[in-house]
């Protein structure tokens, strides 16, 4: 085995820092490899005036990422699991995952106001169809505003007065060190995040046996499993950015549980259902829950928005 292996990355101070997180568990795994970073600038990075549903989703972010693996450029790339497609090309598969950090969404206003104390017409920036679906959902006279950027940039933009607060990814603010900003965690029963949020992915050329090695040595199994579990919920749904979907696997003492949701944009219409049983299930009950979902009206839902864009 080479003693060099290309690690590759967005260069968003995030996507560095999760990066940094699989570097150091490989490092420690294998000390006897060398392993080097290579940031891959990204469309998605380049594009920042244009709302995700609009532009082409969350693949935006992954695409020349997975060129540069498919070529042999880099040996392994990270991610945000939740920014990667359920269809991925034929040569790639996710060969492991970091355990998983707090899945939940955070709830962070001007003047310290929590979710529930916001006023009508008060505005909160998100760029998640999901999130906004499940905002009007608890509050329809709420203003849901467009927002992207990175996470330094996000925030600034409750200083600037653009919205009164902002629906952020946890993990996200937890692990770029402004965790101490969140007013307040959204339990996932009042805001259930998107899929495999929380979770580290490594994507690996799926012929690669070394470095199919390298991402099991240091992947957690459950949190795996519950990965696989969400990805095959929101593949038999076919949603993206597009589609406001969101699913939660939790493995605990032997037993699973598999929460879900499907929603119009309006939030008019939420689709939520949940499943739960032993943990060598989780997959087929996701797949299972999806179905269920489909034919409580999700089916309808979905075909709303698909003709709507």
């Amino acid at each position: 085995m080479s003693r060099s292996i290309r690690i590759g990355t967005r260069g968003s101070r995030l996507a560095v820092i999760q990066t940094g997180k699989v570097r150091s568990a490989l490092e420690s795994r294998f000390p006897e490899l060398q392993f080097e970073v290579e940031i891959i600038k990204t469309r998605g990075d380049k594009i920042l005036d244009s709302p995700l549903s609009k532009i082409g989703g969350k693949g935006l972010f992954i695409r020349e990422i997975e060129e540069a693996l498919i070529r042999g450029r880099i040996d392994l790339a990270v991610h945000s699991l939740k920014d990667l497609p359920t269809s991925l090309p034929e040569e790639l598969a996710v060969g492991g995952v970091l355990p998983r950090d707090d899945p939940r969404d955070a709830f962070v206003s001007r003047d310290g106001l929590k979710l529930a104390d916001l006023g009508e017409g008060a505005s909160i920036g998100t760029s998640s169809l999901r999130r906004r679906a499940q905002l009007l959902k608890i509050n329809p006279h709420l203003q849901v505003v467009d927002i992207r950027g990175n996470i330094d940039t996000r925030l600034g933009k409750i200083r600037d007065g653009y919205c009164d607060a902002l629906v952020l990814a946890a993990c996200g603010l937890q692990r770029s060190g402004s965790g101490d900003r969140i007013t307040e965690y959204l339990d996932p029963e009042i805001m259930l995040p998107a899929v495999c949020q929380g979770i580290i992915g490594i994507e690996i050329r799926r012929q690669d046996e070394r470095t199919a090695e390298l991402a099991a040595g240091i992947s957690d199994q459950l949190t795996f499993s519950a990965a696989v579990a969400e990805r095959a919920f929101l593949h038999i749904l076919e949603g993206g950015c597009q589609i406001p979907v969101g699913c939660l696997g939790t493995i605990r003492g032997g037993e699973c549980t598999v929460k879900g949701l499907v929603a119009d944009p309006d939030g008019n219409r939420v689709i939520r259902r949940a499943l739960r049983g032993k943990a060598s299930t989780i997959q087929r009950l996701a797949a299972e829950l999806a179905d269920i979902i489909l034919e409580s009206g999700g089916a309808e839902v979905l075909e709303s928005i698909r003709n709507s864009t």
